[in-house]
């Protein structure tokens, strides 16, 4: 018997859209028929996303989004809700990094990582799920779909990114705290762990020697591609995944088995 994943009308906010593993998630998501609204700081790069996604022959919408406002997260979802319609699926993806000693971290640097990582991600999720919530009271067949995307840092101490690392710790008990309070309004609360990831934003960083370095410590000694975490998020975002709830699943080629 097979099961085929089709996202038609279902609505899907991606935040950290702009760049990276979030364009890639929401190429994902439209390519499985879902319309994605594509939520960044950086409009233009949002707005040359969506034309890649429209001719591809998928839907997708655009708002501006800071994760590290309050007003901003409200605005966003009340815009994409108008655009698009109600979110069945969040991704929770917007992220950044500072890389020293913690000896060498400043305040600034710590609110830097914190206020997106953790707190940003945290507010996100919330005013998405009280707008969840609300449906799931009126419908409570209604399910909802909340991935978080932590890291295997937020699992294991990597070198001068300890910040980056309490971050997604803070991730990884925030999704099970939200699947637990949640779950009783089908929301689904997962996390997936990425290992290393080559993007536009490393990928110079792995051709050189202290990047190749890392790469031939890793167990089959190659960093992985965005597309590599597509079968996963599909598998969270599937109204066939409704007995997956506040689980940490890892995308790391073998990384954490070392």
């Amino acid at each position: 018997m097979g099961i085929e994943v089709n996202f038609e009308g279902k609505i899907a906010l991606v935040t950290g859209a702009s760049s990276g593993l979030g364009a890639r998630f929401a190429k994902a998501l439209a390519g499985a028929g879902a319309q994605v609204v594509l939520a960044s700081r950086r409009v233009d790069r949002l707005k040359e996303l969506r034309a890649e996604i429209e001719a591809d022959g998928g839907a997708a919408h655009v708002v501006t989004l800071d994760v590290t406002d309050l007003a901003s997260i409200k605005s966003a979802l009340a815009h994409a809700e108008t655009e698009a319609g109600p979110i069945d699926i969040l991704v929770n993806n917007s992220g950044v990094s500072t890389t020293q000693r913690l000896l060498d971290v400043t305040p600034e640097d710590y609110s830097y990582v914190m206020d997106t990582n953790l707190r940003g991600s945290f507010f996100v999720a919330q005013q998405a799920a009280k707008r969840m919530i609300q449906r799931a009271k009126g419908d409570p067949r209604k399910q909802h779909r909340i991935i978080n995307i932590a890291s295997v840092a937020g699992l294991r101490v990597l070198p001068q990114i300890g910040v980056y690392c309490m971050s997604k710790a803070g991730v990884v008990q925030m999704t099970k705290a939200m699947a637990v309070e949640w779950g009783k309004y089908n929301i689904n609360v997962n996390a997936i762990c990425p290992g290393y990831i080559s993007t536009e934003i490393n990928e110079e960083y792995f051709a050189t020697e202290q990047g190749k370095k890392l790469i031939d410590m890793l167990p089959r000694k190659r960093p992985g591609k965005p597309e590599d975490l597509d079968g996963l998020l599909l598998l969270l975002a599937a109204e066939e995944s409704h007995f997956i709830n506040g689980a940490i699943i890892t995308a790391d080629d073998g990384m954490m088995a070392q």
